[in-house]
């Protein structure tokens, strides 16, 4: 065999995984068997993505596309990580308007942006374990967690305890969400494997999460959404599972059909429905290319009515897939990780 046809017997195959899912459990690695969802014969929903909706000024670059949101006007919020981690405003058209935060102490290592229903836009950075939150006009007025000082390494410190990691210290958080009282919500985090509740004026409330398999236990709690009632919703990423919890941190029911769910949104209105995404994982396991990529559309009984999207690097196709924004059920806004990009969605649910 000569080099360039062996070179080719390498490629091609690997190359090929986006294009083609396995028919069956035959051709699968144990690792894309436990990533596979188990729900089959999901109703395929249409989608379009409009290419190049933001616009960059000149020089400036996104780096991965960690968090994604929007406000009441339609502006969009995207949180990189590039050179530095920094936070970028875009009106509806996706025209640039400013960066927030730049050179802020608490931005080093970006997971989540947010936006609450006052439109307040609060940034989870995993690398400061801070949760800071801007008001509209991008000032900082609030800040959970503490960034570790360089210091600290330096001198001598007991071993963390899991069982108790403290009320307003995290370790890598994730995600935020808030109940109608204001209440707020953190997924805290690789970890410490919890999920948080705070007042609105950001004291402890109480707490729920230690690391296991267990129901109520959680492994990575990668994201988080909240419905109207105020019940929490928990992507616990390692266990390949969504937990829900109710308002006071009681669990209450596992969904553990649709993959391993990083980001999850839950949209607002009368009607809501839960996005869930089996992303393809930033590790670029080709393996897995067939079986992960696509969101679910989801009941909050965890009924699912619709999937959409796969693993690829085209427009329309996702890797690493790691924030959703949901604002409007039928205009998506994601980012992901390994293309450095955003993507807008335009679905159509009912054919149209």
């Amino acid at each position: 065999m000569s080099h360039v046809t062996s070179l080719l017997a390498v490629l091609l195959p690997a190359a090929n995984l986006f294009a083609q899912a396995p028919a069956g459990s035959q051709n699968l690695s144990p690792a894309a068997l436990a990533t596979r969802a188990k729900v089959q014969n999901v109703p395929e929903i249409p989608y379009e993505s409009v290419p190049n909706f933001l616009k960059m000024p000149a020089n400036l670059y996104l780096g991965e596309g960690i968090g994604i949101a929007t406000n009441s006007k339609g502006h969009i919020f995207v949180y990189t990580r590039s050179q530095r981690t920094r936070l970028f405003e875009f009106d509806q058209n996706g025209n640039f308007v400013r960066e927030i935060g730049e050179g802020l102490y608490g931005f080093v290592f970006a997971h989540a942006v947010r936006v609450d229903p006052q439109d307040n836009i609060w940034a989870v950075d995993e690398g400061s374990n801070m949760v800071i939150k801007f008001n509209p006009q991008g000032r900082v007025v609030m800040t959970l967690g503490r960034r570790p000082e360089p210091a600290d390494a330096a001198l001598p410190s007991p071993a963390p305890d899991p069982a108790n990691p403290g009320k307003y210290i995290f370790n890598r958080p994730t995600d935020v969400g808030w109940d109608a009282d204001g209440n707020i919500f953190v997924t805290d985090g690789y970890g410490n494997s919890r999920i948080v509740k705070y007042d609105k004026r950001g004291r402890f409330i109480t707490q729920a999460g230690t690391r296991g398999s267990e129901p109520g236990q959680l492994n990575l709690p990668h994201s988080m959404a909240m419905d109207a009632k105020g019940n929490a919703y928990v992507a616990d990423r390692s266990n390949r599972r969504i937990q829900v919890f109710d308002n006071d941190l009681k669990f209450k029911a596992i969904y553990d059909n649709v993959g391993t769910p990083w980001e999850l949104c839950i949209s607002p209105g009368p009607h809501q429905y839960l996005f869930s995404s089996n992303t393809f994982p930033d590790n670029n396991d080709y393996t897995l290319a067939g079986v992960t990529g696509e969101v679910y559309k989801m009941e909050l009984d965890g009924t699912v009515v619709g999937k959409f999207g796969k693993a690829g690097k085209q427009w329309g196709e996702f890797s690493g897939l790691h924030e959703i924004d949901c604002r409007n059920p039928d205009v998506l806004y994601v980012s992901e990780i390994q293309l450095w990009r955003a993507q807008k969605l335009i679905l159509h649910p009912s054919g149209r």
